[in-house]
């Protein structure tokens, strides 16, 4: 098989490997109970790792554990393990026994590549040897029996330097034929012998991350105290946490490059205090005693930091800080790159993010390096990066895969077109510790690769060492971290590995052979979970309101600095593993940022009664915020000027702390009805815009001097009128020595007539009196 097949095959065997195992078995490994460890394994140890099952091999083989990772002459291996019945029948006298390798180690990654692609025994396995051999009870189905099987290494015959396969089956029957192969599993097995090689100088990348739970409330009191949307980081600073056992193992690893959140530490800082934590379904309210209950974790979080900053003080350590909460590059490459502000929001996380490291940890730390989720890299990624000032690119390997005609694995570190840097995580070694090595069976399979993997490495060229990286997933398990930490210690021991910061890695003379092409396209399948052009445009237009809330207060600050983290934390790579976390983190920074926004504001009204055409109205404004406010003015707008008129339209608005002011408004109405006005909040200055809504409301006009009054004062002159004309007639007939026998009769009845009686029969009933000349006439008379 020439070297073009082989790296084909490893392609081949790496894409097709959980289609694989999901197609096959799925009901019989239900029977034996390990669906799970299944579909939970490792990526890195493909089919050929894992135990597996079929009807015609149904013995399911674990190896969990060897004495010796690494063998050497003279010694023994001693391999322990469980056979597994997953078939439906009884497996008939079953023997454990170990295979002889080949004799020649395998000296390319396609080798090993094709030992894991292989499912079911095979020849290319080796012969079974009959010593050792264990047997077993016979097994029902879904029975497990334990093994032990001691190997010397010269029964194998490892004579030469390099990497071994090492494999165990089982046989037995199932009925009345003869015994036979029934399951086999393989892990490899490194040999030192005399060849030696140069050491590979490798970098471990040791991250401390953790999803953002910090929120922008913080307690209305003298110390604003912090609070946090759940407690759960402080169960992961102590005991078995996971980021207290990371602190652990890393610090007895010293050349480590630890890669560190700086929101992490801000975050367990504030912990070290007094905190709060929201009660479930609070999220977007203003933190008050009510709707928060005090925080768990001081001494947690104390003792942790305290922890962290020794090991990092140990020698040869590198201190790597990433943009302030971690924001996912690919997804605003992709999403949000031509944003408005989202260049300078990226600069910013940057800049605070190394000063909040060093001030935190009290170290130097480097800012330059940028982690692409999962190391994914394309053309639009990386110019992004590069924009928030990614020197540095950490990069999987299947990003940039090496040519079919590279017969050896080249440097890590290669210049990009670009200008940066990218260092590169060999697609072999990638994906080993990737998940979560949660059990030994595990453990000990991605640690038997990981050791074969960079031992044939180092074999290819002997005198010519490399520089490789070590890339696990940002949310690294304290399991993984120990299969990692083993890994590392046992191949630095067999002297074909030694530990190296990034950056001595980084700087190591690039290989001329190396791909340094980075692709256009972006994989789908990465694209699982990426946040939309819609949650990062939400996300930057918090920056408007917080801008506008900033005008008004009176100490900003307060505010200034939580949301602008909080705006960052929103677009956190650490949401790729928790998409619906991180929608109710974005959703509640934006109900808490409107909630700020509203507490300021025109107290509503709906309808404003006017007595007459000259009134004040009066309208209110409530500040519902526990600071001062002012650069405001309250401007109030009647759509119909012509009908009702605002003398003073804006006044100014200052208002302390929970308070409400009522604003008085002369207003001039020239006619009756109802107008409709606009009060409306502005800020002040040269960049004055509106606040917050505008509030809509009637002011109806019930009394006006132009109408209703003008009609009472007529009514009263004509009643005086009235009056004077009576008296005058009255002095007529004295005069004239009549007597008035009935004062109520009409002034143009004839005598004796009352009230209510009926004219006199020879009356002209057409006739009428003539009133105006007879008060002329009488006047003339007086005169």
């Amino acid at each position: 098989m020439d070297e073009r097949t082989g790296r084909n095959a490893v392609v081949a065997a790496r894409r097709g490997r959980w289609r694989g195992l999901l197609a096959r078995g799925s009901a019989a490994l239900l029977a034996s109970g390990l669906v799970g460890v299944l579909c939970a394994a490792p990526a890195a140890a493909g089919p050929g790792l894992l135990p597996t099952a079929t009807a015609e091999y149904p013995a399911v083989v674990q190896i969990d554990s060897l004495s010796e990772q690494v063998a050497t002459e003279n010694s023994t291996v001693t391999v322990t393990g469980t056979v597994t019945n997953s078939g439906g029948t009884k497996l008939k006298s079953p023997n454990v026994k170990v295979r002889q390798p080949q004799i020649r180690p395998m000296t390319a990654p396609s080798e090993l590549a094709l030992v894991m692609s292989r499912t079911t025994p095979s020849t290319l396995d080796g012969i079974s040897l009959d010593n050792p051999v264990q047997g077993l009870r016979d097994l029902e189905p879904g029975q497990s029996e334990p093994f032990s099987l001691a190997v010397p290494v010269s029964v194998l015959k490892t004579a030469n330097t390099g990497t071994y396969e090492l494999a165990v089956d089982v046989w037995g029957s199932t009925g009345g034929e003869q015994a036979h192969p029934l399951g086999i599993a393989r892990t490899f097995l490194p040999f030192q012998g005399k060849k030696t090689a140069q050491p590979s100088q490798l970098a471990v990348v040791w991250p401390l991350t953790h999803a953002p739970v910090l929120v922008a409330q913080t307690m209305a009191d003298s110390n604003q105290t912090p609070v946090l949307r759940d407690d759960d980081l402080a169960t992961e600073l102590t005991g078995d946490g996971r980021l207290n056992q990371l602190v652990r193992i890393g610090a007895t690893m010293p050349g480590l490059t630890w890669a560190i959140d700086p929101n992490l530490l801000d975050t367990v800082f504030a912990m070290t205090k007094s905190y709060r934590v929201q009660k479930p379904g609070t999220s977007g309210e203003s933190a008050s005693e009510d709707n928060t209950v005090p925080g768990t974790g001081r001494d947690a979080a104390t003792a942790w930091l305290s922890k962290l900053r020794e090991a990092l003080a140990q020698p040869g350590n590198e201190v790597v800080s990433l943009p302030y909460a971690d924001p996912d590059l690919a997804s605003i490459a992709h999403n949000g790159a031509g944003l408005n502000g989202m260049e300078a929001a990226l600069r910013k996380a940057v800049t605070a993010g190394q000063i909040t490291t060093e001030a935190r940890l009290s170290v130097d730390a480097r800012s330059d390096v940028a982690w692409p989720h999962q190391g994914v890299l394309d053309q639009r990624t990386a110019a992004v990066a590069a924009t928030a000032g990614g020197h540095l690119l950490l990069v999987d390997g299947e990003s940039l895969p090496e040519s079919d005609k590279l017969s050896y694995t080249p440097n890590a570190a290669r210049r990009l077109a670009s200008g940066q840097v990218a260092v590169v995580s060999d697609s072999t070694l990638a994906p080993i510790f990737r998940s979560d090595l949660d059990s030994e069976s595990r453990r000990t399979l991605a640690e038997q690769q990981f050791l074969a993997e960079t031992l044939t490495i180092a074999h290819q060229e002997p005198e010519h060492p490399r520089g490789l990286l070590v890339l696990p997933s940002r949310s690294m398990t304290a399991g993984t971290a120990q299969a990692l930490h083993d890994s590392v210690v046992k191949g630095a021991g067999g002297g074909w590995l030694t530990l190296a910061t990034l950056e001595k890695v980084s700087a190591l003379t690039p290989d001329p052979a190396a791909n340094t092409s980075v692709p256009e396209a972006y994989p789908a399948e990465a694209t699982a979970g990426e946040l939309s052009t819609a949650e990062l445009s939400a996300t930057m237009q918090l920056q408007d309101g917080v801008d506008q809330l900033m005008m008004i207060l009176t100490r900003p600050e307060r505010v200034r600095e939580s949301f602008s983290a909080t705006m960052v934390r929103s677009m956190s790579t650490e949401w790729r593993d928790q998409p619906k976390a991180g929608t109710e983190y974005r959703l509640g920074a934006r109900t808490y940022l409107d909630n700020l926004k509203s507490a300021v504001r025109v107290v509503q009204k709906s309808v404003v009664t006017l007595p007459g055409d000259n009134a004040t109205m009066l309208v209110s404004v409530k500040n519902g915020l526990t600071q001062s406010v002012g650069n405001l003015e309250l401007r109030v707008i009647s759509t119909q000027a012509n009908r009702l008129r605002i003398n003073y339209p804006i006044q100014s608005v200052v208002l302390d702390a929970t308070t409400n002011s009522t604003l008085r408004f002369p207003v001039e109405a020239q006619v009756n009805g109802p107008v409709r006005v606009t009060a409306q909040l502005w800020t002040t200055g040269p960049n004055a815009r509106p606040y917050g809504e505008a509030m809509e409301f009637t002011v109806d006009v019930t009394s006006v001097a132009s109408g209703v009054m003008y009609v009472i004062a007529g009514g009263t002159v004509l009643m005086v009128l009235a009056g004077v004309r009576f008296s005058l007639q009255r002095k007529k007939r004295r005069a004239a020595g009549e007597v008035d026998e009935d004062p109520d009769r009409p002034v143009d009845g004839s005598a004796g007539a009352g009230r209510g009686a009926e004219p006199p029969s020879d009356a002209d009933p057409s006739s009428t009196a003539d009133d105006t000349d007879r008060v002329s006439g009488d006047e003339k008379v007086d005169h």
